[in-house]
């Protein structure tokens, strides 16, 4: 992750050079034309003049800052592994206010250039507007979750929100590579194949993250599950259905939806795998605490097709979009949505181990308070008298 941050900052910080100043040097083009062709650049350049054009100056500040988040990033996760205290609250804040200036640019875009005249257009634009509320959602929660004295959930949410950041270098790295695979295909069918699988990507990175960081096996007040077999059964047949249909909807689509479905399904089935495995194993050796964060974010990940699903007439009636681009986009967002809501549900399942460990205490602890202490006297002494 560090080799690829640092890789794409200069690259970000100069990526819209070439729209304020035609000419200008810009390091991710010159890689992109020798990765692909020069003829992919140039399609890419003409796309987004129009739509970048009307945004300049918000854009040019979101790229600038995105490229400074990209060098923040290891800065905090290698002060935060090594106890670099002071360094790590101190580039925290930084990493904070740039993650709200970076993002007000990205909002100002979005705000001003309607879904279906973006870049890639209205599905890819869903996608970026989700993920910006993500990334602010997530930094919030982490700035919160620090001042309330929770170092476990403020490591949850902000490798999170990193892991939405990590979208944009990923998906630079998708346009040098999905072009061999697909050759002939534009930067518009590229990106729609990319937001098939970088929501679920960055998310699971961002878990196997934070369970590698957590060694815990058990958390102080946490008992029984919130993932009993009932819940786990009614999210896989939830799932399932979820599933198929999304499958029969992009079979109808032909070829394109073949590809897009592919590009769904490979990654979704590997996540899958991995989590599941990692909660039965978790299981096995008894660690409570693992295996009831591997559960909840298991459960989320089945409960995203069905939550794609669902979307799917929601945004054709709303915003007016047709069959393909309201599938992609509901496909797009579902499981970085459903990762933020599982994030969300074992922070609640924290905070309420720490509430049962709060109250089982003030029960075995004796009376402090003087009024409580008087009582207890008074008590004692009719006792006593009887």
């Amino acid at each position: 992750m560090t080799v690829v941050c640092l890789a794409y900052a200069p690259i970000a910080m100069t990526e819209l050079w070439p729209y304020a100043r035609p000419g200008a040097p810009a390091l991710g083009e010159w890689l992109l034309g020798r990765a692909v062709s020069p003829e992919f650049v140039a399609e890419a350049v003409r796309d987004r003049m129009g739509p970048y054009g009307r945004s300049l100056i918000p854009l040019i500040v979101h790229a600038v800052l995105g490229g400074l988040l990209m060098l923040l990033g290891p800065v905090q996760l290698l002060s935060a592994v090594r106890r670099r205290i002071r360094l790590h609250r101190i580039t925290g804040t930084v990493f904070a206010v740039t993650v709200y200036a970076s993002m007000a640019g990205a909002a100002l875009y979005l705000v001003r250039t309607p879904p279906a005249e973006a870049f890639s257009g209205a599905a890819f634009w869903i996608v970026l507007a989700t993920i910006l509320v993500g990334t602010v959602g997530s930094v919030t929660f982490g700035i919160l979750a620090a001042v309330r004295g929770f170092p476990d959930l403020h490591q949850r949410w902000l490798l999170l929100c990193y892991g939405f950041l990590m979208t944009a270098p990923l998906l630079r790295i998708e346009w040098g590579l999905l072009p061999s695979l697909y050759p002939g295909l534009g930067l518009a069918d590229i990106n729609r194949v990319a937001i098939m699988h970088l929501g679920a990507l960055v998310s699971f990175g961002a878990l196997l993250a934070s369970r590698a960081l957590d060694r815990r096996a058990t958390v102080p007040g946490l008992t029984g599950t919130w993932c009993p077999l009932p819940v786990r059964v009614a999210a896989h047949l939830a799932g399932a259905a979820g599933l198929v249909r999304i499958t029969v909807a992009f079979l109808d689509e032909g070829t394109a939806g073949r590809r897009l479905l592919l590009a769904y399904l490979v990654p979704y089935a590997v996540t899958y795998a991995v989590i599941a495995a990692r909660a039965a194993r978790a299981g096995a050796r008894g660690a409570a605490w693992p295996r009831e964060e591997w559960s909840l974010h298991l459960a989320a990940l089945c409960l995203a097709p069905a939550f794609s699903a669902v979307t799917l007439p929601v945004l054709e009636r709303t915003l007016g979009l047709d069959r393909i681009t309201a599938l992609v986009a509901g496909v797009g967002i579902g499981c970085g949505m459903l990762a933020y809501a599982a994030v969300t549900a074992v922070s609640l399942r924290i905070l309420y181990a720490r509430e049962v460990l709060k109250r089982q205490r003030e029960f075995a602890d004796p009376p402090t308070t003087p009024a409580d202490a008087r009582v207890a006297a008074g008590t004692s002494r009719e006792g006593a008298q009887g």
